[in-house]
């Protein structure tokens, strides 16, 4: 490989590459270095990015964790590279090495605070959108686009996660318009999808079950049946932000229908990056039975709820069952279940969590609150997230 080759692989000009041949790894970023190790198959640590107090300057800032970041980051894609499609045109593989970078940021959202990761992914972003501004061709500006609109969507969940709603809505809107631009209507449903996610989230009904009908539109009747658990499930969480269970249920019933012939498929197709199954449509039922006030949807989905998602997600997954058992008169259940999910909120400093904690306080009104009551909210004020 010519230095002309590796630096267009990897969005360098031939003379950047000369330099870090003859000078070491020094002088790069991790996103630089990111690119290399995806691209060239080198392991993350033989670059310095595994390694937990390197220093590694990035003009006179110090990025020791950024690097560190990096290194787990490319460990985490280990298990994706098959995924990634066997591209022979260099622009195939520029795509495919940033999309690469993505999915393991991704994978990374379950164990690594997100104020935290924001920055990485945000210069990741800038990254993408620099090279997709000065691409000559459409074909390549339509592949860096589909990767720019997953780190947008990524940005959002982050932010999402760190109770910026403001910046998760402008974060989704990017990430559709990017989609769009790419000219790929899986991608665009999947965005318009986590959008109305979001939305259903927020209480916005109608807006959550306008862009879920968006998204089925995006697929038109040919659809992987993931795609079409997945927005049933979305579309319960926008009845019940709506208040109404009968079209709740019937949307969860269609999904675990769909979901069941989903069991013992191979890896989920791009973009999704983890499985979607029977256990997420019980963490949804869970959702959806806190919403609307029904113990027993709550009740009889918990188990398998908790067996899915990562730490920040079974912490939501405990609150809405917390809600169950705040409907069903069960006080001290339902705060020991939430002072719990709140640590988990605290350790990883999500706001989403502990606003949510914050939020079912709010839901009971007492004079004389018991002392498990008592208890969370003295942790609770103190808590400045």
């Amino acid at each position: 490989m010519t230095q002309v080759q590796l630096g267009e692989a990897c969005g360098l000009s031939q003379s950047a590459v000369s330099r870090l041949e003859k000078r070491g790894t020094d002088p790069y970023a991790m996103d630089v270095l990111l690119r290399l190790s995806a691209h060239l198959g080198i392991p993350a640590r033989l670059l310095g990015l595994a390694e937990n107090g390197t220093q590694a300057r990035n003009g006179t800032e110090h990025v020791d964790r950024r690097q560190f970041l990096g290194g787990v980051a490319a460990a985490a894609a280990t298990p994706v590279l098959a995924t990634v499609p066997d591209l022979p045109d260099e622009a195939g593989q520029q795509a495919a090495a940033l999309r690469l970078g993505t999915t393991a940021f991704r994978r990374l959202d379950g164990s690594t605070p997100s104020r935290e990761l924001a920055d990485v992914v945000h210069s990741h972003m800038r990254l993408i959108q620099g090279l997709a501004g000065s691409t000559p061709t459409d074909s390549h500006r339509s592949k860096l686009a589909a990767v720019a609109s997953e780190t947008a969507s990524l940005a959002a969940w982050l932010a999402w996660d760190m109770g910026d709603n403001g910046s998760a809505r402008s974060f989704y809107g990017a990430a559709i318009k990017a989609a769009r631009s790419a000219g790929d209507p899986l991608l665009a449903a999947y965005q318009a999808g986590s959008l109305a996610q979001f939305e259903a989230h927020a209480g916005n009904a109608a807006q959550a079950l306008s862009l879920a009908l968006t998204a089925r539109r995006h697929l038109g009747s040919t659809r992987p049946p993931i795609a079409d658990a997945w927005l049933s499930s979305v579309e319960a969480l926008g009845h019940a932000a709506g208040g109404d269970r009968r079209s709740a249920d019937r949307a969860l019933t269609r999904s675990r229908t769909v979901a069941a012939t989903l069991a013992g498929s191979e890896l989920p197709p791009w973009p999704w990056v983890f499985a979607f199954d029977e256990s997420k449509v019980a963490a949804f039922r869970v959702t959806c039975g806190a919403r609307l006030s029904v113990p027993e949807w709550v009740t009889t989905a918990d188990a398998s709820a908790l067996a899915t998602g990562h730490a920040k997600q079974r912490a939501l997954v405990v609150l809405d069952i917390a809600a169950g058992h705040l409907a069903a008169g069960r006080i001290e259940a339902a705060f020991a279940l939430a002072s719990r999910a709140m640590e988990t909120g605290l350790q990883y400093r999500s706001g989403r969590i502990v606003e949510r904690a914050r939020a079912l306080r709010r839901s009971l009104i007492t004079s004389s609150p018991p002392k498990v009551v008592r208890d969370f909210d003295e942790r609770l004020h103190g808590v400045y997230l």
